[in-house]
């Protein structure tokens, strides 16, 4: 006979912070905005955790490293939690995403440009004249 029921390890939320990488004080943000539900007790009234909290923080930890901002990883979650996601609705979300981190990029390409073209006129001397600072303080 086969047992289909999981063994469920109970971790405490150090233990959460060490098998993610996450910070503590992170873990404890995410339960305050409800991105990570808040955990249940355990009878001498410690939080335990358990492999969904785990799993839960590592997908909002991929998230984030992905650049999704709050509002973003909860709305993912949401279509997760229903669990009657589609490939389409998480694609559209993540299709805005992408537009947003191309923005980002080129906004990053026109900074680097003019930065270059700006570091590239100092001299480099010991004197006082400096192209850098005379174009932060230009007036636009």
């Amino acid at each position: 006979m086969i047992n289909h029921h999981r063994s469920v390890k109970v971790l405490r939320r150090g233990d959460l912070a060490r098998l993610t990488g996450c910070n503590l004080e992170t873990i404890r943000y995410y339960e305050n905005i409800g991105v990570m539900p808040e955990p249940p007790r355990s009878s001498k009234n410690y939080r335990v955790y358990d492999d969904r909290h785990v799993a839960r923080l590592r997908f909002i930890m991929r998230a984030r490293e992905l650049g999704f901002t709050l509002d973003e990883v909860r709305d993912l979650l949401a279509l997760v939690d229903g669990g009657a996601q589609t490939c389409g609705e998480v694609q559209g979300l993540a299709n805005s995403h992408l537009a947003s981190v191309r923005a980002k990029i080129d906004d990053l390409k026109r900074i680097e440009r003019v930065l270059s073209s700006t570091v590239a006129q100092c001299t480099g001397d010991d004197v006082p004249e400096c192209p850098v600072i005379d174009a932060l303080t230009e007036v636009t």
